[in-house]
């Protein structure tokens, strides 16, 4: 607004504004003239009237879709643009038995393309829970092939989805390193980087070119190749600093892609948001220190210690601890968590395999959500921003569904099928391991090829009773 009426020569009279008498005339002209600026052919749009069911529905998740979040740099798309992501997808590339990584989904991407092309096998990784709750509550409504997984794409790409898609969709913070990131885990996400290709939705406002040549170096360095650009493709319910509107990429590897990508992913910032305490402007945090640690000793400092905190002590990254087991055994583990990463916590104490773990967060955080899900591995107790967590001792061995919860927990690294069928023939030996893995199958579809690091939330709370109902399908007492 400023900058149109900067262009405007406005006469003002009693409060009220007016445009001068030239500017006036041209502008009656033009309006009389009935003018109306042209707008590039939709590469899709021709489409759209025969998909206006499915457009309506969309609309009706949209609506009732978990309110976006601006520290997240939430923005939702209109249905029209998420139905037409689809369609092109369909027009591009052949989906018969093809995969997609939606990495990041606040706009429901996924429930369109399993509507319209059914036969796509579609992968969701976000870090916001509520968004992979109800993308799975929808798919399951819709019977749609439509599988979650959380991940803070800072600490790294869930296993299961590394080299598992064809075609990659992302719409990531608007900032060079978040843009940057989101493509980089996409393309670790093709299983084939000769084939694959990765749409980003990306925009800028006019005012700002330098923020977009910055984005593009972001993805040049990847060595990508922009095969296509469709302006305006993206439309929104806000984001008025751009238009409302941003740009589609289809961007296609080179043989130098994957290796940059692997290179390039975990040196980018943490601060890859334009608001709230992951932003770029909110880089200077405060800092953890030794006093956090208080009395313990630590075997391993895991996550961003400063270097003078107990130099003799081993260091281990956030991404390598979530990755993979600890190769050492740890009895005392010390964890730092940066700003904005408070949901990696159940993960980082699920991945940790020690007696005693302290976590040191930026800001206090409410136990009472998470105390639940890790009752049967550890004792939590919080003091302002520290956490402490005491593992349990495995005791309880006469309670079926506790064994075999305990056991999943104990190897969170490890596939949830398989460390859930090897302990169910703990507790039943009369089963054979195909007759173990089917009960397991049956009870929960979603833990294949997953690890409970991957899983969700709201698929962790589930993991008790699916538990139960595999021993009762199996005809154990529970």
């Amino acid at each position: 607004m400023e900058a149109l009426l900067g262009g405007l020569s406005l006469e003002s009279d009693g409060g009220r504004f007016r445009l001068g008498g030239e500017q006036r005339r041209l502008v009656g002209e033009v309006l009389e003239s009935g003018f109306r600026p042209l707008e590039p052919a939709d590469p899709v749009g021709h489409l759209l009237p025969e998909y206006g069911a499915v457009v309506e529905r969309l609309g009706e998740f949209v609506a009732g879709a978990p309110r976006g979040r601006h520290v997240l740099d939430h923005v939702a798309a209109t249905p029209e643009t998420v139905v037409r992501r689809a369609l092109l997808l369909g027009a591009r590339f052949w989906l018969a038995g093809a995969r997609l990584l939606c990495v990041g989904d606040h706009d429901l991407t996924s429930l369109a393309v399993g509507m319209i092309y059914p036969q796509v096998e579609t992968m969701v990784v976000d870090v916001d829970e509520r968004i992979l709750a109800y993308v799975d509550q929808r798919a399951a409504e819709l019977g749609l092939d439509v599988r979650t997984r959380w991940a803070d794409l800072r600490l790294g790409l869930p296993g299961s989805a590394v080299e598992f898609a064809d075609l990659v969709v992302t719409d990531p913070p608007y900032t060079p390193d978040g843009v940057g990131l989101f493509v980089a885990r996409g393309v670790q996400g093709l299983r084939e980087q000769g084939r694959g290709r990765v749409l980003l939705a990306y925009g800028a406002s006019d005012r700002t070119p330098a923020l977009a040549l910055k984005v593009q170096n972001a993805l040049r360095d990847l060595n990508l190749v922009s095969e296509a650009i469709y302006p305006d493709f993206n439309r929104y319910y806000g984001a008025e600093a751009i238009g409302s509107a941003a740009d589609l990429y289809v961007l296609r590897p080179t043989s130098t892609s994957l290796p940059a990508a692997t290179a390039r992913a975990d040196r980018f910032s943490a601060a890859i948001y334009t608001q709230g305490p992951q932003a770029v402007e909110a880089r200077e945090r405060s800092q953890v220190s030794a006093s956090d640690l208080g009395e313990m000793r630590p075997d391993v400092l895991v996550g961003q210690w400063p270097k003078d905190v107990l130099p003799e002590v081993a260091r281990a990254r956030l991404s390598t601890w979530l990755a993979k087991p600890y190769a050492a055994k740890v009895r005392q583990a010390g964890v730092a968590l940066p700003a904005g990463m408070d949901a990696a916590l159940v993960r980082v104490l699920l991945a940790t395999r020690a007696e005693r773990v302290r976590v040191v967060l930026d800001e206090p955080v409410e136990l009472a959500d998470i105390a639940g899900i890790l009752e049967p591995v550890y004792e939590l107790s919080a003091d302002g921003r520290v956490v402490d967590a005491v593992r349990r001792p495995s005791d309880r061995r006469d309670d079926p569904v506790w064994r075999i919860l305990r056991a999943v927990m104990d190897r969170a690294h490890g596939k949830v099928a398989n460390t859930w069928r090897d302990a169910l023939l703990g507790v039943d030996g009369d089963l054979t391991k195909r007759q173990a893995r089917a009960l397991v199958a049956e009870a929960a579809p979603w833990a294949r090829d997953v690890s409970l690091l991957e899983l969700p939330m709201h698929r962790l709370r589930e993991l008790p009773d699916a538990i139960r109902e595999c021993l009762a399908r199996g005809g154990a007492p529970v």
